[in-house]
């Protein structure tokens, strides 16, 4: 009877806090955004119990149409930018010695120690016109008036690929590091270059890790409305400056919920497709 009890008692007490902290801070709070998205808004900034399609209606007209398109733009720019300096980065930490891989990891790792508004803010301090470097370009002489890099597009593309470089590279390395070194022997004894073991060998064998470094800069380079606010000014609207703004400016509670059940599907989607091409393993 008492091992009956413990059977039952044991799963329960080993999953029971778990389940419960899932429950309770997240399908709770998704059912909660997924229900105000299909409510109506009211003119005192809440909601009325009363079922609308509105928020879903109005993303399709060309105003917020424009947002995705530019955010889509800006987080392609970032994935692809990242993938470039991160793949070869990733390639050269896997192949370091024993003894240098670790402070490398340790140095790519070394940024998630700091909160990543104040590391931005200190781009946004080395950017503005009287800044560290407007300064010693003037006092070199190459330039005599300050250039304007900040709240620009490319510096939003700056701060987003500074800040998401390290969720491309460890996946990346994992995969690399998983390769097995006995396929380049082979493909080098059959003549292959370097180029052709790159491309032919290393390449596809590592493309779970290149696609779950894409998957995760570009989902959260769709939501971190911060970088473009500090580092743009926010005279660009992305898909993360238009959720904020619907909750806390325009009160408009529906429509920054339906936004949210956006990236939550796009989020979702692309999940789906990373499970059709490489293992959760992969993902850090």
């Amino acid at each position: 009877m008492i091992n009956k009890i413990k059977n039952k008692v044991t799963p329960v007490v080993m999953i029971g806090p778990a389940t419960f902290w899932l429950i309770l801070f997240l399908l709770i709070p998704l059912f909660l955004v997924i229900g105000i998205s299909f409510l109506q808004r009211n003119g005192y900034g809440g909601v009325d119990m009363v079922f609308s399609l509105q928020a879903y209606f109005d993303m399709l007209t060309p105003e917020y149409l424009k947002i995705f398109i530019a955010s889509f733009r800006l987080s392609v720019a970032t994935t692809v930018i990242c993938l470039l300096i991160g793949y070869p980065f990733a390639y050269v930490i896997a192949h370091s010695s024993e003894k240098a891989k670790p402070f490398l990891v340790l140095l790519l790792m070394l940024p998630f120690w700091i909160n990543s508004m104040i590391r931005i803010y200190g781009w946004n301090t080395l950017l503005r016109s009287s800044g560290i470097i407007n300064n010693v370009l003037i006092s070199l002489g190459v330039v005599d008036v300050p250039l304007e890099m900040l709240y620009t597009d490319g510096a939003v593309l700056l701060g987003m690929v500074y800040d998401l470089l390290p969720f491309t590279v460890l996946p990346i390395y994992t995969s690399i590091e998983k390769l097995d070194p006995t396929l380049l022997e082979a493909a080098s004894d059959l003549g292959a270059t370097k180029l052709h073991r790159l491309v032919r060998v290393v390449l596809p064998l590592t493309m779970p890790g290149i696609f779950a470094g894409s998957i995760q800069t570009f989902i959260p380079s769709l939501g971190l409305f911060y970088i473009s606010d500090m580092m743009g000014g926010a005279k660009t609207m992305y898909v993360g400056n238009l959720i904020k703004n619907q909750f806390m400016s325009a009160r408009n509670w529906p429509m920054g919920a339906a936004l949210a059940i956006l990236l939550i599907v796009i989020t979702l989607v692309l999940m789906r497709l990373y499970t059709k091409v490489g293992s959760l393993d992969d993902m850090v």
